[in-house]
């Protein structure tokens, strides 16, 4: 059995990620004591249920935080005793985070008790949190996705495709909006033509088709794709040799809304071609 322990800053979803666990069968655990996590896993391992083969425990700012130091140790431990351990850790910036908070007029855990106004409560927790952060398999950046992208991400980067081979996540975005934590190869476009420049696409994104006739007017943006493709062919298969579930490809020009938005729609229907599983996220379009 295979357990998953999902952890993050409140108000990044990990409630979500838990529930979408759930959904796909996980036998899941919100909130559980670091202290219990041996007796839990003592509990459930080696156990057979026709239902589900994962489990997920939910560690996060809301457990004994005296106990949170020591979350390395008791994973070095576990681990020893052989079991497969994945650690989803969930985060997003400041602004996100008490735009959140503000919606849904929740108190944020550490400022509960304290009073402890929300922008520092939001710090302390990312501190507290550090020694879970860098243990980190997988990092999922919620900044920029709304639920429905979340349990997708969930589903792609912790189940793959059941049915086998690996799932493929092409995502656009903007640098001066920052990188993807998410990422596993990064691409800058910004040296292309800029369809910004042009007063009459400004407005308009990659995927429309004026900008798109832009773009393909320069060869040095088809060089580009062919270039992305050979690689990608050349080192997807060495991905996918060592049992990946998951690769998420992220192309960045400046703002996230023309050149990248682009090449990720070319991307993904060159590489959706004989694969089952390849997903499109443009991050910094509505």
């Amino acid at each position: 059995m295979k357990l998953i322990i999902v952890s993050g800053l409140s108000g990044s979803g990990k409630s979500v990620a838990l529930a979408t666990l759930e959904d796909l069968n996980d036998y899941c655990v919100d909130n559980l004591p670091l202290a219990l996590l041996n007796p839990f896993v003592a509990e459930i391992h080696g156990r057979t249920h026709p239902g589900f083969h994962t489990a997920a425990v939910g560690i996060d700012s809301r457990n004994f935080r005296d106990e949170l130091a020591h979350f390395p140790e008791v994973i070095d431990a576990l681990r020893a005793d052989g079991v497969d351990i994945e650690i989803v850790f969930l985060l997003a910036d400041d602004d996100t985070l008490i735009k959140r908070f503000s919606d849904t007029r929740r108190r944020h855990p550490l400022s509960a008790d304290s009073g402890m106004p929300l922008l520092e409560a939001i710090h302390r927790e990312r501190a507290l949190l550090e020694p879970i952060a860098a243990l980190a398999d997988t990092v999922i950046d919620t900044s920029h996705t709304n639920v429905h992208e979340l349990r997708e991400l969930v589903r792609v980067r912790l189940h793959g495709d059941a049915s086998g081979g690996m799932s493929l996540m092409f995502e656009s975005f903007g640098f001066k909006h920052g990188l993807p934590d998410d990422a596993d190869f990064v691409f800058d476009v910004r040296h292309l033509p800029n369809p910004h420049w042009q007063t009459e696409l400004r407005q308009l994104t990659g995927r429309d088709a004026a900008v798109i006739a832009y773009l393909e007017a320069h060869a040095a943006v088809e060089r580009l794709l062919n270039d992305l493709v050979r690689f990608l062919e050349t080192w997807i298969p060495a991905f996918e040799a060592g049992n990946r579930s998951y690769l998420t490809v992220a192309v960045g020009c400046t703002g996230g809304q023309h050149r990248s938005v682009y090449l990720v729609e070319r991307l993904t229907r060159h590489f959706r071609d004989g694969r089952r599983h390849v997903a499109t996220r443009h991050r910094e379009l509505p």
